[in-house]
C-alpha cells in the first residue's frame, strides 16, 4: 500500500516502509495531533515522537515488543498528554530538548542538544534544535543511506509554513534555524512528518521561503 501521511484522530496508522525503518503515523487527541512510532528493521526496537494524548491508541500501536524511548519534539502541552502513562507502562526512556526540558511535566532522562543522535536499533536519529516556537523545540532528522532525508519538525514546519511564534525575534531565529539547519543542508525530496496534519517535502515548501519572510509569519 502506498504511504500518504493522511490519518485521522480514531482511524488507523499509516505505515511508511522504509529499507531499514519503519514508521507508523496516527493521529490522537482534540488537537489532532500526529504520533510516530519507528521501529528498526533489523533489531526490532521501537521509538515513540511524541506522545501527544490517547495513551490507549498509543500503546496498541506500540504493541508487545515495547519502546526503548519517547522523544517530545517540544514543551507545549498537546505534544505530552500521553507521556506519563506510556513511559509508566513502557519503561522507556525520555528525551526532550535541553531548553523545554523544565516545561515538560515527566523527567527527562536525556536532555539533547543541537547535533546529538539518537538511536532506535541501528537506526540514527540526528537532532536538530529550531528556536522559536518554543526555546527547545528539536526536529529529527534520518537520513536515509537508501534513500532520501525524512525530518521529523514538531510544530516547526508544516506544509505552508513555520510554526506558531508569538514575537517577531521568535518567527525570525525560527525561520533563521529552519533555513540553516533545514532546508539548506537537506536536498527536495526530504519527506517533512509534522505534528499535526498532513506530511510534505522541502521541495513543496523550498519556493515560499521568501514568502514567509515577508508575511511574518
Amino acid at each position: 500500500m502506498t504511504y500518504t501521511g493522511a490519518v485521522k484522530v480514531g482511524g488507523p496508522a499509516d505505515v511508511h516502509e522504509l529499507a531499514d525503518l519503519m514508521i507508523s503515523k496516527v493521529a490522537v487527541g482534540p488537537m489532532d495531533n500526529n504520533a510516530y512510532l519507528l521501529r528498526c528493521r533489523a533489531t526490532g526496537e521501537q521509538l515513540l515522537i511524541d506522545a501527544a494524548n490517547e495513551p490507549a491508541t498509543l500503546l496498541s500501536l506500540i504493541g508487545d515488543d515495547g519502546i526503548a524511548a519517547v522523544v517530545t519534539t517540544h514543551q507545549h502541552g498537546d505534544h505530552w498528554q500521553a507521556l506519563a502513562e506510556v513511559v509508566t507502562a513502557t519503561g522507556a526512556r525520555t528525551y526532550a530538548g535541553r531548553a523545554d526540558v523544565e516545561g515538560i511535566p515527566v523527567a527527562t532522562d536525556v536532555p539533547v542538544d543541537d547535533g546529538d543522535v539518537i538511536s532506535v536499533g541501528r537506526v540514527r536519529l540526528t537532532a536538530r534544535h529550531l528556536v522559536g516556537h518554543t526555546p527547545g523545540s528539536i526536529a529529527l532528522v534520518y537520513d536515509d543511506p537508501h534513500g532520501h532525508p525524512h525530518v521529523f519538525t514538531g510544530d516547526c514546519l508544516f506544509p505552508g509554513g513555520p510554526g506558531r511564534t508569538t514575537q517577531s525575534e521568535e518567527f525570525t531565529s525560527l525561520m533563521d534555524d529552519l533555513e540553516a539547519k533545514v532546508f539548506s543542508v537537506l536536498p527536495d525530496e526530504t519527506w517533512v512528518y509534522p505534528g499535526h496534519g498532513d506530511d510534505t517535502t522541502l521541495g513543496a515548501e523550498r519556493p515560499h521561503l521568501a514568502e514567509w519572510r515577508a508575511r511574518g509569519w
